[in-house]
């Protein structure tokens, strides 16, 4: 069968199962749709806390990013496991302790204040629209390749099957469906990498494989930093970020996963705090199994793709490589005229995406209209690594298709744990805790799914004019999460004398110092409309690191700001002393 047929059958499997789970977990009260009820197992919730972590980011976008980075890319590696340590030590138990719904309705009541909720709400709206944006991009991407429907197409696709089992379920239908998500992402992440491993180095186990010979004895490294520097690359294992950039970006993320609002309210579903750190350790077992696979990926597809395309000529071409180009995700412009694919250092185009003319070139090429002078011909979007490399290695046609469900199996759960975010966000911090006190439970779950319903519409319209490729995005996101979140929370449970000022004043600072970094120095949307050059980088530091900065910003704020303010209430301050106390777990209550 062909791999359009098997993609058919193994996403119409996995979306009936979807389905089944979200017309059976259907949610009834607040409590369900919020926080499932409340008595998720821990192996459940391990399992959907990490489908929920593993975005498409991390199925489409890591491997290609380390890919392209090489060492350069193992901050993502650190930065995003070591952030959920981060999290399952730190925070998870104490949050759960706290026994609220949402990080908004733990800020406003720790601060006593429902303009530090508001605030709250703010951020975590524009964290997760920005994280959202990346997993509608994913979606849009497996379904124009391998479904061979418009792009747009796949994204109203996409849009309507989060909307089922959101709008039915809310956290009850989402965590059951996560669950099977994760079974589907990471047997579609690991069979092609063990298929590869062996195919390359004799290995089954990748992790191993990675650091093995290839046939005529060489080590898969060394073949792959020799590649790298005849076509004028660095060496695949050598750096070229410096260290503060990578410590600022590996920190951002960690305590930008330790902020994030839709991973945090895993841990108010199940039943008492013995169980949060039970699905908290369970879940990075589960995460690790990907994280450990996707260097090995990294390093596979970027000695296959270099091997199959660079030197080659067009018209030999596999037709992995011209059924891609269709995408617009790989481009090549014969700039020199020999009708052979030069794949060099130095970027092929000077914009971001190629922009094609409808007509081909004298070789076939796809010609691209804003191509650059440089010698390198080729153009190659690193999200297409990962869902390309079962091609490119020749892989069997259900190996393929299985990898375009795994693909939307990430993104789908990512998009759902967000959406979900979003709608309690506005229904029970907005409308509950503020707007209208007195609604009846039937209508805060009214107000929810309405909530819902408008999140996955402004979600399904980031995917159609995407922001970016899909780890530059959710990497950002993480920045948003560490300049507002994560000094709230940290210093809510650890600072008996943080006050509502201090959190509030920090908050704003931070996630606006982010935001207009961010607009500067990433998405060319400032002055000049052309993003500024690393060159002009505050203190040589990347987008993707300056969360960092921002946090610390905030942190020193929100301390100064409420020593100069007044004490909190003694019944606030009590209250983060029990917070502390180990024993005992409050029920999760919207009141």
């Amino acid at each position: 069968m062909s791999v359009q047929t098997w993609t058919w059958i193994l996403v119409g499997i996995t979306f009936a199962l979807y389905f089944g789970i979200a017309i059976w977990a259907r949610a009834g009260s607040t409590k369900e749709f919020y926080v499932a009820g409340g008595d998720v197992s821990p192996l459940a919730n391990g399992m959907a806390t990490a489908a929920d972590w593993m975005s498409a980011a991390s199925f489409i976008s890591m491997a290609g990013l380390i890919s392209f980075m090489g060492y350069d890319g193992s901050v993502f590696l650190m930065g995003w496991t070591g952030g959920y340590v981060l999290l399952a030590l730190l925070l998870a138990p104490y949050l759960r302790k706290f026994g609220k719904f949402t990080v908004p309705d733990f800020i406003g009541d720790r601060y006593y204040s429902n303009t530090a909720r508001t605030v709250a709400v703010i951020c975590a709206l524009i964290v997760s629209f920005t994280y959202v944006a990346g997993q509608m991009r994913g979606v849009g991407i497996v379904f124009s390749q391998f479904l061979q429907v418009d792009i747009n197409i796949g994204v109203i696709i996409g849009m309507t099957v989060v909307l089922i089992f959101a709008f039915l379920g809310g956290m009850k239908g989402i965590t059951y469906t996560q669950v099977a998500q994760y079974c589907v992402l990471i047997f579609a992440f690991m069979v092609p990498a063990f298929f590869i491993s062996m195919q390359m180095t004799g290995n089954i186990i990748p992790q191993i494989g990675m650091g093995g010979k290839v046939e005529g004895g060489a080590f898969l490294l060394d073949k792959l930093d020799t590649l790298h520097t005849q076509l004028g690359f660095n060496e695949y294992t050598s750096g070229t970020k410096s260290t503060w950039d990578v410590f600022a970006i590996t920190l951002a993320l960690m305590v930008g996963t330790a902020g994030l609002p839709h991973v945090i309210v895993r841990f108010f579903t199940v039943p008492k705090v013995k169980d949060a750190r039970k699905s908290a350790g369970l879940a990075l077992l589960f995460i690790a199994i990907l994280y450990t696979t996707a260097p090995a990926i990294a390093v596979f597809s970027r000695t296959n793709l270099i091997e199959t395309v660079s030197e080659q000529e067009y018209k030999e071409i596999p037709a992995w490589f011209k059924n891609w180009e269709n995408t617009g995700l790989i481009a090549w412009s014969d700039k020199n005229g020999d009708g052979k694919i030069q794949y060099v250092a130095g970027n092929a185009l000077s914009g971001k995406k190629p922009e094609y003319t409808e007509a081909r070139g004298t070789n076939g090429e796809r010609l691209i209209s804003n191509a650059s002078t440089a010698e390198n011909e080729l153009y190659v979007d690193r999200d297409i690594m990962v869902l390309a490399n079962p091609e490119i290695a020749n892989l069997p046609n259900w190996v393929i298709a299985l990898v375009a469900a795994g693909g939307l199996a990430a993104a789908l759960s990512t998009a759902a744990g967000l959406l979900l975010v979003i709608s309690t966000s506005i229904s029970h911090d907005l409308i509950k805790k503020q707007l209208k006190p007195n609604i009846s439970e039937k209508g805060e779950l009214l107000a929810a799914r309405i909530a819902i319903l408008v999140a996955i519409i402004i979600a399904g319209l980031f995917g159609i004019y995407p922001p970016g490729f899909v780890a530059a995005v959710v990497a950002l996101a993480f920045g948003l999460a560490a300049a507002s979140f994560f000094p709230a929370i940290i210093l809510g449970i650890f600072d008996k004398r943080m006050n509502k000022e201090g959190a509030i004043a920090g908050m704003v600072v931070g996630i606006s110092l982010m935001l207009f970094y961010m607009i500067r120095y990433k998405t060319g949307l400032w002055m000049t409309f052309d993003p500024r050059p690393a060159s002009e980088w505050w203190f040589g530091t990347s987008p993707e690191g300056f969360g960092t900065i921002a946090m610390i910003v905030n942190v020193v704020i929100s301390v100064v700001v409420s020593r100069l303010t007044p004490a909190p209430p003694k019944d606030v301050q009590e209250l983060v002393e029990n917070i502390r106390i180990p024993s005992g777990a409050g029920e999760a209550s919207s009141h």
